[in-house]
């Protein structure tokens, strides 16, 4: 039994990756492969994003602490 070529969705439309040219399935790879750069670049974009508010809350806090200190000590 033969495997079935996998099929593609374009505008509404389906078609089968035997039936495209190079060029067609170069675009669809460039096409995918950016899709999951994207969803990687998210990923780490909220992980960049946590991390800040993270470290920014430190820094806040921090300053607000040598500040209470800094009265007590007045």
């Amino acid at each position: 039994m033969s495997e079935e070529s996998p099929k593609i969705i374009i505008n509404d439309s389906e078609y089968t990756l035997d039936d495209m040219d190079d060029t067609q399935k170069y675009i669809i790879n460039q096409v995918s492969n950016l899709r999951q750069r994207i969803a990687e670049a998210r990923f780490n974009l909220d992980q960049l994003v946590a991390a800040e508010a993270q470290f920014s809350g430190s820094l806040v806090s921090s300053v607000k602490d040598t500040k209470e200190e800094a009265n007590e000590e007045s």
